[in-house]
């Protein structure tokens, strides 16, 4: 049972991931977190109002284990597979975070500063959360997915769009982490 304690390593990981999307690619389905959301907005009626959530969600909803999967996997590793509430962060990520404000960094999955309850009475931090929430909804429906579905499913399809949207994501993620988040903090 200690194996489940410790992180995977990737020789173990790795091959599971091929294995599911193997099998996947042989049953002809595509994986992808992004595109739930459009199944949930359709199967709750949003075709009403937009003509583009008039689809047969039919063929799409074995995809929504994966959510259910993802909350739950979550909820019961943060509870009841992990030794302490500590995040391994290296040294100079948290004199960096520290510089910006975020002293919570090892403590939690996510800075309190931002992610707490407390801290949604503040606008700015607020107005980030709103406007990050939206470019990244509008960016996977505009990428046509989002990173698990490119990174794993497009990649292991071999399609050229997905290669160029996960550039075009770690792109984006070195130039928020390196130049907009310091403006931003």
């Amino acid at each position: 049972m200690e194996i489940l304690y410790e992180p995977w390593p990737w020789y173990v990981s790795g091959p599971l991931i091929a294995m599911t999307m193997t099998v996947l690619i042989l049953l002809g389905k595509r994986f992808g977190m992004s595109s739930n959301l459009e199944t949930l907005c359709s199967m709750g009626g949003a075709g009403r109002f937009a003509d583009y959530f008039k689809v047969d969600t039919q063929p799409r909803r074995w995809n929504l284990i994966v959510v259910v999967g993802a909350i739950l996997g979550g909820f019961i590793a943060a509870n009841y597979l992990s030794y302490d509430s500590q995040v391994a962060i290296s040294d100079t990520t948290v004199e960096k975070l520290e510089l910006l404000g975020v002293k919570s960094n090892n403590e939690a999955y996510l800075p309190t500063e931002l992610f707490s309850v407390e801290s949604l009475s503040e606008p700015k931090t607020l107005l980030i959360l709103i406007v990050g929430g939206f470019l990244v909804g509008f960016g996977a429906r505009y990428a046509g997915g989002c990173t698990s579905g490119h990174a794993i499913s497009g990649l292991s399809d071999l399609q050229l769009p997905s290669l160029i949207a996960v550039i075009g994501f770690f792109a984006g993620g070195l130039i928020m982490v390196h130049l907009l988040f310091p403006l931003i903090f």
